[in-house]
């Protein structure tokens, strides 16, 4: 392959890595909310200090992975700390997938969001909650 073509090649996975960054970026954080109210919510408070069956998720985007004092995560959730270290786009993008099949031994028995932009949405309104 020439070096003009691995430099065009380059050039194209940069720009769809680019595109999808800032696809993620743009989620609607209204629809996000209402995403939230009617799957996350069942489980999770966006309150402070509200836990439900899940943590709360006030401040969640940021905040390191299972962390909160007066919340038992599972020892599964726990043991991705090093890995993960905070929850941000990425991490919250992959585990909102279908969170039993991203870490097995989860307690969460939520399917996921398989639609990427409900994920952007949800993650965007996760943002505002600081």
């Amino acid at each position: 392959m020439s070096t003009k073509t691995i430099r065009r090649l380059m050039l194209a996975i940069a720009a769809c890595a680019l595109s999808t960054g800032a696809a993620r970026a743009q989620g609607d954080a209204a629809h996000g909310e209402a995403i939230f109210k009617q799957t996350c919510g069942v489980c999770h408070s966006a309150e402070i200090g509200v836990n439900k069956i899940g943590p709360s998720l006030f401040g969640v985007v940021g905040r390191k992975v299972a962390v909160l004092p007066d919340y038992v995560y599972s020892a599964r959730l726990k043991a991705m700390q090093a890995d993960w270290g905070a929850w941000d786009d990425t991490t919250l993008d992959s585990y909102l997938t279908n969170p039993r099949q991203v870490l097995h031994g989860v307690k969460m028995f939520f399917k996921g969001l398989p639609e990427p932009q409900d994920r952007a949405d949800v993650i965007a309104y996760l943002t505002t909650l600081k």
